[in-house]
């Protein structure tokens, strides 16, 4: 299972928000760049980053800083960015300057289409970002709470060819509450496509917790504010996700 340690971009700092709220933001680095190289130096696998202006300003914010964690990471450590990319141009801009991954979250339940049509030009290289609140799909920045459920959006992609699904449960995520993993583990029983669990994660325990239900299809782990404030030890996490 891979961990993906995230960078969530606010004004060009690394925070973490508190169930999404935007006015609940922490920053824990002025310098996402810094941040990123303490994860390589780590041995992390990959890296997550969140444009979070983005996403709600429906186009890349805060492309600088994303730029220079590029130059960090280099070719050895593949980066997934999402926020704010809802069109094919943004899509292939990212890709050609060396995301790895792009993760596409409110174009997928508005214009379904587009996520078709970028995996067929980019194979393997396209993510959906589900974030749910009770279940339900919520989009614009998590500004807004849609009528379709986390399962029926990710089951219309099963076919498309999408990397992996990035499940977040919104009411959990920066809480340090645990994720949900009844949920995750749910939603990646039903689809052939990997799941990406995201949100809550607090401690190794839950790491543990979601190791063992890796058979359900859960391929990885998001965390964030856990290694950011020392609950997580980032060496001991890398080993018992890999053990």
């Amino acid at each position: 299972m891979i961990l993906f340690p995230a960078i969530d971009l606010k004004d060009g700092s690394c925070v973490r928000l508190l169930k999404g709220e935007m006015d609940k933001a922490t920053v824990f680095n002025t310098s996402p760049a810094d941040q990123a190289r303490l994860f390589k130096d780590a041995g992390c696998e990959w890296l997550h980053v969140v444009d979070l202006n983005g996403a709600f300003a429906g186009k890349p914010v805060n492309a600088e800083a994303v730029e220079q964690i590029l130059a960090v990471m280099g070719p050895d450590v593949p980066v997934q960015l999402g926020g704010g990319i809802r069109d094919r141009a943004t899509i292939d801009l990212w890709l050609e300057k060396g995301i790895r991954r792009v993760i596409l979250g409110t174009v997928a339940l508005r214009h379904p289409e587009l996520v078709i049509d970028a995996c067929k030009a980019h194979p393997g290289r396209i993510a959906v970002g589900i974030d749910a609140r009770d279940g339900m799909v919520a989009v614009e920045g998590w500004a807004e709470t849609s009528e379709m459920t986390a399962v029926d959006l990710a089951l219309k992609f099963e076919d498309a060819g999408v990397a992996a699904i990035i499940y977040t449960d919104i009411d959990r995520d920066g809480a340090l509450q645990g994720p949900n993993v009844e949920a995750t583990a749910a939603l990646a029983a039903r689809l052939t496509t990997p799941v990406i669990a995201s949100g809550g994660v607090a401690s190794i325990d839950d790491l543990k917790v979601l190791k063992a239900r890796q058979d359900t299809g859960i391929v990885g782990v998001i965390s964030g504010r856990a290694l950011y404030d020392g609950r997580i030890d980032l060496a001991e996490a890398l080993a018992v996700l890999k053990g």
